[in-house]
């Protein structure tokens, strides 16, 4: 149980060291627009609404998962 306590302690830690470095380095801003609103066109730019886009990124992560393993 240390272990699992001190290994989370080092990854929030982590988290919050590592995410103000690339903040300061990457210079963020809310100002910045995406591609898909900058370069819109209607064919392959186009925004999403966020429900769609968390489909596509569980499907990605989850949905291969239960092809793949079974053929290998």
């Amino acid at each position: 149980m240390i272990t699992f306590i001190s290994c989370l302690a080092i990854l929030i830690i982590g988290y919050f060291v590592y995410g103000t470095y690339v903040d300061k380095n990457a210079k963020l801003s809310d100002d910045n627009q995406t591609p898909a609103v900058r370069l819109e066109d209607g064919v392959d730019y186009m925004p999403m609404p966020w429900y769609k886009v968390f489909l596509i990124q569980f499907l990605n992560i989850a949905g291969t998962g239960p092809i793949f393993g079974a053929i290998m």
